[in-house]
C-alpha cells in the first residue's frame, strides 16, 4: 500500500494556477437557467514531462465538477487507479515500465452536467538493466507445495539490487490464516520472508512479486511479475537431545514417535551436532558422504553411502539411517556430526517429514549459524527485524 501521495503539494498548486474563478449565471428572472464553466482538471506528472520515475504516482484532480473516468495507457499496460469517494481525486496504484509513455484522459462533468475531457502524456525513465527473480521457494520441484511449519518464503535474484525498501513494498504475501511476518536481506541478491512464529497449519499461501518495471537499483529496473501459492501442511516438530539421546515427534501436539539417536561425538569443533532450530531442507534416498576437510589418503577420511537422509544444515548435517551405530543410539554420541537413527526409523522419518519441517536440537556446545543452510529461527524477532527495510506486516487474507 501506497502512503502518502507523491506529488499532492504540488497538485494543490496545480488546482489552484488552473481552477476557474467559480461558475458564471445568465440572468433570465429568479428561476432563471445557471450555465456552468467546464470542471478543470490537473494532472500529474505535467504534460510531456520525461524522466518520470516508474513508481511516480499518477495524480489527477478536478475543480467545478468531478472525475467521470481516468485512463493511464501505455503500449504494453494501464495503470489502475481509485477514485475518491466524492469522485474530485483520482491516483494511480500500479507501478509503470520503464522507457514508456503514457497517455492520460480524464473525463469530468460540471454541475450542469456537460462533460470535458482533458488529455496529457508523460514518458517514463528508460532502464539501462533488468533483473528478474533466479530463485523462488516453494516450488514443485525443490520443495513440493506441502511444506513444513517453519518453511520461508525464499526470493534470489539474477542483479544486485541497492533500492531493497522499492522492491520489498512490492512482494505481496496473502494467507488464508493472516499472519505477522517480515522480509530479511541476507546479501544484495537474496531476501526471504517468515512469520514472527511459525507457520499455523494448514495455511494456504500466495506470493506476488509485483516487480515489473520496478527500481531495484540505478537504472535497473525489474522485468516481469512472478507468483508462487503452496500449503502449509500439518504442524510436525522433533525435538532431540543430545543428553537424552532421543527424538520426539509432536504432530499437531501430539507425540507420534520416540526415536532413539546417536549425535555428535564431539572433540573436534566439526564433530558437534549442531544446536538450535533447523528446518528439512530435503529428503533423499541416496546420500554419498564424506569427512569434512579431510581428502583421501589422510587419516580420519571416509566416504560412504548413506540411505534414508533428511538433510537439516549446509555444514553436512542429517538425519539418516546407521545401521553401524544402533548400539549407541539411545545411549551415547559417537557419529561426526550427523543424527543417526535405526534403519526402520530412519525409512519412518523421511517418509513423514515434510520440507520446512522443524527439527530442534539441543545440548551440544556448537550453536546452528542462522546462515547455515535455513537456520532462519535461529535469530529472534528484533534480530530478523535489523534486516528487514519496511519492517514487519500481517499478511493480507487470501
Amino acid at each position: 500500500m501506497r502512503g502518502s501521495i507523491p506529488g499532492a503539494g504540488l497538485l494543490a498548486l496545480l488546482l489552484v494556477a488552473s481552477c476557474s474563478d467559480g461558475s458564471t449565471t445568465a440572468a433570465r428572472g429568479p428561476a432563471g437557467p445557471v450555465s456552468h464553466a467546464d470542471a478543470a482538471v490537473s494532472v500529474v506528472p505535467l504534460d510531456r514531462a520525461g524522466n518520470v520515475p516508474t513508481h511516480a504516482t499518477v495524480l489527477v484532480a478536478a475543480s467545478g465538477g468531478t472525475l467521470r473516468n481516468v485512463t493511464v495507457k501505455g503500449p504494453r499496460n494501464s495503470l489502475t487507479g481509485v477514485l475518491s469517494a466524492d469522485g474530485t481525486q483520482w491516483h494511480s496504484q500500479d507501478t509503470a515500465l520503464p522507457g514508456t509513455t503514457y497517455e492520460v484522459t480524464a473525463v469530468a462533468v460540471n454541475p450542469g452536467g456537460k462533460v470535458s475531457e482533458t488529455h496529457t502524456s508523460f514518458s517514463t525513465v528508460k532502464a539501462e538493466k533488468t533483473f528478474e527473480i533466479k530463485e523462488f521457494l516453494p516450488d514443485k520441484e525443490l520443495t513440493g507445495l506441502t511444506v513444513g511449519v517453519g518453511m520461508p518464503v525464499m526470493i534470489t535474484f539474477d542483479q544486485p539490487i541497492t533500492d531493497r525498501v522499492e522492491v520489498e513494498r512490492n512482494l505481496a504475501i496473502r494467507s488464508s490464516k493472516p499472519v505477522l511476518g517480515a522480509w530479511h536481506w541476507f546479501d544484495d541478491k537474496t531476501v526471504h520472508f517468515r512469520p514472527k512464529t511459525f507457520w499455523p497449519a494448514n495455511t494456504t499461501v500466495r506470493v506476488d512479486a509485483n516487480l515489473e518495471g520496478v527500481r531495484g537499483g540505478r537504472g535497473v529496473y525489474g522485468k516481469q511479475n512472478q507468483s508462487i501459492r503452496f500449503r502449509v501442511g500439518r504442524s510436525q516438530i522433533t525435538r532431540g537431545s543430545t543428553q537424552t539421546h532421543h527424538l520426539t515427534v509432536r504432530r499437531n501436539g501430539k507425540v507420534v514417535r520416540q526415536i532413539p539417536m546417536s549425535a555428535g561425538q564431539g572433540g573436534a569443533w566439526k564433530y558437534y551436532t549442531t544446536s538450535g532450530v533447523h528446518l528439512a531442507m530435503s529428503r533423499e534416498p541416496v546420500t554419498i558422504m564424506t569427512s569434512p576437510g579431510i581428502g583421501p589418503g589422510s587419516p580420519g577420511y571416509y566416504q560412504m553411502t548413506v540411505y534414508n537422509t533428511v538433510r537439516i544444515s549446509n555444514s553436512g548435517e542429517y538425519v539418516h539411517s546407521a545401521p553401524w551405530s544402533v548400539g549407541s543410539q539411545g545411549y551415547s554420541n559417537v557419529s561426526h556430526g550427523c543424527v543417526n537413527v535405526s534403519p526402520d526409523n530412519a525409512v519412518w522419518f523421511i517418509n513423514n517429514t515434510l520440507i520446512g519441517d522443524p527439527i530442534i536440537i539441543t545440548g551440544t556446545p556448537r550453536p546452528l549459524e542462522p546462515t547455515n543452510g535455513w537456520g532462519h529461527w535461529q535469530e529472534n524477532w528484533k534480530q530478523w527485524l535489523k534486516w528487514s527495510s519496511v519492517k514487519y506486516f500481517t499478511t493480507d487474507s487470501l
